[in-house]
């Protein structure tokens, strides 16, 4: 039986959306959406397909889970503004069930993503479509629903698994055992029926590569070592990816997205158009910013918003590169003011990421892709991986040092690093300095067990930056909702 009612006026609203913008996912509005047979065309299911996808492409929203991954860390800090708000409470431990953020932007939009992908999985055996597109079809929306679920469990821990569109909605929650292996089982069902990499129909889509790197990383996260290194081993074997096409300063700039960028496995894509911007320079712009010497060729927009609320990075962190690591020429610690008055930044918690500068903005909607995987990640991945297994190897030592050479830094050696322990710890200031702003600082410091005794020592109260803070609480409107959905310990 297809399931219908639920998708119908979701799909013609976003087959409009879609049509203008041909790099997130084009597609054009159809005759074929009506209530008979929406999803039993190949245009109706691709549409509900693409509708998971925006789901999850949230573009103007993805600051906001970037601040929520980064604020809690030694890594950023924030003030002013709005959004403050809700972001003292990120930084001094003091969040709680009823703190929109993560209803809004990490509970919400992965769980509608969900529900798509489920109503593609249900229907697409009834689809007039071929074969080879179904199967393409059915593999992108199990990727899909697998990614979701690796949000949510990373944020929140085990969370209902809602696998039927036909489900009530009080549903409880799986266990670590369920959602473990569910997530598992999912991508590795998907996998392979997706294609090369550079051979999707679009830049953003699911293909082995990035499918293979996600499962990598949700196997980094809970700590199965051979598992992720050997994922992380099937993507580099692909021989696609490399750290070496771009200068550092050049990989995220607009002239440079695409397939072929062969740094990004999977990102947001953006666009300069409302709804599809990356909003975060608007954060990340100091009071009275004119211009910065620092980055020469970044031309302020004055249609851009100079938010009152400020995206900051802490001073610790940033004082902890070297100075020639040329991942600094994208950190504004002084810029020239509308006074033409040189301020210094660096101290005070003040500096900014400017990672996602942009001269063709329009109004707030830069154009600059999100990175979710970087093939970077995959390299360090794969020598943290190794390093938990046997200690440091040669194989460890090539892996981080082709990302250090990149940021014009020497590579490490057995002299700087000799002890696991020592390389686990090189690993994870490596992991910080290169993905400042893409929001894996959290999970990072989780693993590698130093989250809470990070926030501890900068000031956050024993009282409070205890291991329930190991994962948000589920959002208060599910708990309320949902009456079998047993809230996370310490928030009740």
């Amino acid at each position: 039986m297809k399931k219908i009612s639920y998708y119908i006026i979701s799909l013609f609203a976003l087959a409009g959306t879609l049509a203008s913008c041909s790099k997130v996912l084009d597609v054009t509005p159809n005759a074929e959406f009506t209530p008979g047979n929406v999803l039993t065309s190949e245009a109706g299911i691709k549409s509900l397909l693409f509708s998971a996808y925006a789901e999850q492409q949230t573009q103007q929203n993805s600051r906001f889970v970037i601040n929520d991954s980064e604020m809690c860390t030694d890594m950023a800090f924030n003030s002013g503004g709005q959004e403050n708000g809700q972001l003292i409470h990120i930084i001094n431990f003091t969040w709680d069930p009823t703190l929109g953020t993560f209803e809004g932007d990490l509970w919400a939009p992965n769980y509608r993503c969900i529900r798509d992908a489920n109503g593609v999985i249900e229907n697409i055996d009834g689809v007039n479509a071929s074969e080879e597109t179904k199967i393409l079809f059915l593999a992108e929306a199990r990727a899909l629903r697998a990614q979701a679920y690796a949000i949510l469990y990373n944020f929140f821990g085990p969370v209902p698994l809602r696998t039927s569109t036909e489900q009530t909605g009080d549903l409880v929650r799986a266990t670590e055992e369920e959602m473990r292996n569910f997530i598992e089982s999912e991508f590795l069902a998907a996998i392979p029926g997706l294609p090369d990499p550079g051979q999707e129909e679009s830049f953003g889509r699911f293909n082995k590569g990035n499918a293979t790197g996600l499962l990598a990383k949700f196997y980094l996260n809970t700590k199965q070592w051979q598992k992720a290194a050997d994922a992380c081993k099937t993507v580099i074997d692909f021989n696609y990816y490399s750290t070496t096409q771009y200068a550092f300063k050049n990989l995220f700039r607009v002239e440079n997205e695409g397939m072929n960028n062969r740094e990004m496995l999977l990102v947001l894509p953006c666009l300069n158009q409302v709804d599809f911007g990356n909003w975060f320079m608007a954060g990340a712009l100091p009071a009275g910013f004119k211009s910065t010497d620092q980055l020469p060729e970044y031309i302020y927009q004055s249609s851009m918003s100079n938010f009152a609320t400020q995206y900051r990075l802490r001073t610790a962190f940033v004082n902890s590169m070297a100075e020639n690591d040329l991942r600094r020429d994208l950190i504004c610690t002084e810029y020239i003011n509308n006074n033409n008055v040189t301020v210094n930044i660096l101290d005070g918690d003040n500096a900014r990421s400017f990672k996602y500068w942009d001269n063709t903005t329009v109004g707030n909607n830069s154009g600059n892709d999100v990175p979710v995987l970087r093939y970077a990640d995959i390299l360090l991945s794969r020598a943290e991986a190794l390093n938990e297994l046997s200690g440091p190897s040669i194989e460890g030592f090539d892996l981080i040092n082709q990302v250090r050479r990149r940021a014009g830094l020497a590579g490490l050696t057995t002299a700087d690093v000799s002890t696991q322990d020592q390389f686990r710890d090189a690993i994870f200031r490596e992991r910080g300095w290169e993905f400042i702003t893409e929001g894996k600082r959290r999970e990072d410091l989780i693993r590698q067990g130093t989250f809470l005794s990070s926030a501890i020592a900068r000031g956050v109260s024993p009282d409070l930056a205890t291991s329930a803070r190991l994962l948000f609480p589920i959002p208060q409107s599910e708990i309320q909702a949902n009456k079998l959905c047993e809230q996370n310990s310490g928030y009740n």
